[in-house]
């Protein structure tokens, strides 16, 4: 009976999770359509963005899939729209040639500096605070 009670209060919990997971993307989503941005879009100019000085404006393809919870064909696939979107440059890594940087552009920098506050109002409806 405990074990069950313990269980049914972990099953509830992940799907409150879920549940505000949904709403913040869905709220991230509609702020930045009219940007022509998704969620997982802002997450990428934004790490771009706010990376550290020492990193310089470049960021590898790779640590970028560690912080963005997509599937690395997923990110492959954001990253080219970006690029298309002229968001983003992508470069080959001169001392690993399998390697991928992403550099913002300045057109991406702007548009991440536009959008910030939307962004932001928007995971302010959504977690409160």
């Amino acid at each position: 009976m405990a074990a069950e009670a313990v269980d049914s209060r972990l099953e509830e919990r992940w799907r409150e999770i879920l549940s505000v997971h949904a709403r913040t993307l869905g709220e991230i989503d509609r702020a930045l359509h009219p940007y022509g941005l998704g969620a997982s879009d802002f997450e990428v100019l934004d790490i771009l963005a706010t990376s550290p000085p020492a990193e310089g404006e470049r960021c590898r393809v790779q640590n970028l899939a560690g912080r963005i919870h997509l599937s690395q064909s997923a990110l492959s696939r954001l990253i080219a729209r970006l690029e298309k979107d002229c968001l983003v440059v992508r470069s080959v890594c001169a001392e690993d040639r399998r390697g991928v940087y992403v550099t913002l552009t300045r057109k991406g920098r702007d548009l991440h500096a536009e959008v910030l506050p939307l962004q932001r109002a928007a995971l302010t409806r959504a977690l409160g605070g």
